[in-house]
């Protein structure tokens, strides 16, 4: 289900081609900065030295087929060869992944728990009118796994083979075009209606438990579009499942030259990122969460991941913690303003 939708020019902290430019590095060059929450020793630090000692919960606060889940499950399997423990993937969906953020934020910081958390959670922080979790205090974050573009999908009964078709249909249309999101208060729920905004499409917002039951919908036609992030559209593009009409971004992905930009729609300036990375509980000792990170990082080194990560769409994460921990805080700050903006509020 995570992306960053940019409504206009105002995120200034990432030139966001296709690429994505690796958004950490944006980060750094806007002269952000951000000090990770220091740990207490909730374990020793003869522990911390040995682990991990068994197996490591990942868990994913999205359902399953969803863009997080896309990228967690290769992720676990390659993490689990290199430290030669068990690596498991729990799907805990609900409020728009904020169900899963609660369970990690109030588990043990032993190192065996961590949250795969997405731009989602930047949003939530503004747009719920109250967390069980603090974003900011429960939660450290560790590194990124992955940056990918966002893209407008249909179903292929839709009569519309390019954007500019589709807003013209939704025009002819008004309050009859159903739009499938990964929950209320996601990205892909606010990229629905700053769209509606921009191009007066008046679509209807029908929210899923996660980015897959989403497309899931889209397929079986309960809804006729949805805003995906590349990677985990990419299967579907492929075997036309489904069909998409832009990609949000300011050049077109290497992976699918043939998807046009938004802007070359007729909706320019309108740009969707969707991202995915690691926190661990608050407490978590400092070596676990630097252990965690190299080898997050070493992962990404892997010529398999390499391969799943380009065909997805994908820019690889592994930064550092404290590069990962600027953006996230400068993606909390963005976020915020576009939910003030919208009058979004959330129960």
């Amino acid at each position: 289900m995570p992306c960053a939708i940019l409504p206009g020019r105002e995120d200034s902290n990432r030139a966001q081609s296709f690429r994505c430019e690796a958004p950490r590095r944006a980060v750094l060059a806007a002269g952000l900065s951000a000090t990770l929450p220091v740990p207490t020793l909730g374990v020793s630090a003869a522990k911390a030295q040995a682990w991990p000692a068994r197996t490591i919960t990942l868990v994913v606060p999205f359902a399953p087929g969803g863009g997080t889940d896309t990228f967690a499950r290769p992720f676990a399997a390659k993490l689990s060869q290199q430290l030669g423990q068990q690596v498991i993937v729990d799907n805990r969906a609900g409020a728009g992944g904020t169900v899963g953020a609660a369970i990690v934020a109030r588990a043990q910081p032993d190192g065996y728990t961590f949250l795969v958390g997405a731009v989602h959670h930047t949003v939530a922080v503004s747009a719920y009118k109250k967390l069980s979790y603090d974003l900011d205090k429960d939660l450290i974050p560790v590194t990124g796994l992955a940056y990918v573009p966002d893209v407008l999908l249909v179903n292929p009964k839709v009569p519309a083979s390019t954007l500019s078709e589709f807003i013209a249909y939704c025009k002819a249309n008004p309050g009859k075009v159903d739009y499938g999101s990964s929950g209320l208060g996601t990205t892909r729920h606010l990229a629905g209606e700053i769209f509606n905004a921009r191009t007066g499409a008046k679509m209807v917002h029908v929210p899923y438990k996660g980015s897959g039951p989403a497309t899931a919908a889209l397929i079986n036609g309960e809804v006729a579009v949805v805003f995906e992030g590349l990677g985990s559209a990419a299967g579907h593009i492929r075997s036309g499942t489904v069909r998409a009409l832009a990609v949000f971004a300011r050049t077109r992905s290497p992976a699918f030259p043939d998807i046009p930009t938004a802007a070359e729609g007729g909706v320019p300036d309108f740009e969707s990122l969707s991202w995915y990375g690691l926190w661990a509980p608050a407490g978590t000792p400092r070596e676990i969460v630097a252990k965690l990170q190299s080898e997050t990082a070493r992962v990404f080194e892997a010529p398999d991941i390499k391969k799943i990560w380009f065909q997805q769409g994908a820019e690889p994460g592994g930064e550092a913690s404290d590069t990962y921990a600027a953006f996230v805080k400068a993606e909390v700050g963005k976020w915020g303003k576009v939910v003030r903006d919208n009058n979004i509020t959330l129960e």
